[in-house]
């Protein structure tokens, strides 16, 4: 081989030795490129539409204090935010009613790897609405199952926040009518819990189940305007020795007084620190919480004593 052949080769060979360089660097640099992080980044999250309100209000908090963060949330019915867990790759949380069960951890484990974390936020309540020019305001259980049943006489029917499996009609079907059956002639079902309210106040023979963050603060101007076309019903407590009857409110909730109370729960399929486990830790902790508690749920992480006082209605002079 001649040496003009010898240095042509070893340019060729130093050109294929570059690529290859250039190549490994394009490579090492996307496997190293920066993605999220706890307090930076976009992540796409199913949120059970129940608690919109809510939810919104933690969103708008966190992404205000963290600039750099995107939360982009859709609001669904309860199936489909964990049909999303399961089969959408892009949604990194999901809040839902219920945690993630057994038999889900185990999928998981066996399909990613690993198991997502799942952690209780706060509790909340099925709030029984009528309109506002109802004489029906007091309710128990079983009144509740006989109008979903068809067994009560009454010709009211009941409104429902979707015409999916929803967590409210879950909620109904796992602790009102424990086994029994809908009659189907009995219950309505309208698009989500604001078209639950807006029928509500339209229709004085009609009763809606909806989640109390969507009626229950008294600091939402839309709310307080709703309660002028639609008022909170009252259920029997059967653990109650002062009112035999009550409202959802926090301390209502706080002590199982109201007697449908459901946890709210987030599921965050995420194995390393980034934007879900930053979003989480906010939820979990005191600004979220005090949200939550602001927002009439009851925060399941920050402790809130209950305690009883005595005012005194004339403050002496000195």
């Amino acid at each position: 081989m001649s040496s003009i052949q010898l240095k042509q080769l070893a340019t060729q060979l130093a050109v294929i030795f570059f690529c290859f360089l250039l190549l490994a660097g394009c490579k090492e640099t996307k496997q190293q490129a920066p993605g999220d992080t706890p307090t930076s980044g976009t992540i796409n999250i199913s949120v059970d539409e129940s608690f919109r309100p809510v939810i919104e209000e933690q969103i708008k908090v966190f992404e205000g204090s963290f600039p750099g963060a995107k939360i982009n949330a859709a609001y669904k019915p309860e199936a489909a935010c964990l049909k999303d867990l399961y089969s959408d790759a892009d949604t990194r949380m999901v809040i839902v009613t219920k945690p993630l069960s057994v038999n889900d951890a185990k999928y998981f484990d066996d399909t990613i790897h690993y198991v997502p974390r799942s952690e209780k936020l706060a509790a909340d309540a099925i709030a029984i609405v009528v309109n506002i020019k109802s004489n029906d305001t007091l309710f128990t259980l079983r009144d509740l199952q006989d109008l979903l049943t068809g067994a009560s006489t009454s010709n009211k029917k009941v409104v429902f926040d979707g015409f999916n499996a929803t967590s409210a009609i879950r909620f109904a079907t796992d602790s009102i009518l424990k086994g029994k059956k809908f009659d189907n002639n009995k219950v309505k079902a309208v698009k989500n819990s604001r078209e639950v309210l807006e029928y509500i106040a339209t229709d004085t023979n009609a009763i809606g189940m909806v989640g109390i963050s969507w009626i229950g603060n008294p600091e939402d101007s839309s709310q307080v305007n709703m309660l002028t076309k639609v008022k909170i019903a009252y259920l029997k407590c059967d653990v109650c020795v002062d009112s035999p009857y009550v409202k959802p409110t926090t301390a209502s909730m706080s002590t199982r007084r109201y007697p449908l109370v459901r946890g709210l729960y987030y599921i965050l399929k995420e194995n390393y620190s980034g934007l879900g486990s930053g979003f989480a830790a906010f939820l979990q902790y005191e600004r979220g919480q005090l949200i939550f508690r602001r927002s009439y749920l009851w925060p399941a992480k920050m402790s809130f004593n209950i305690r009883n006082v005595i005012l005194n209605d004339k403050i002496k002079k000195e």
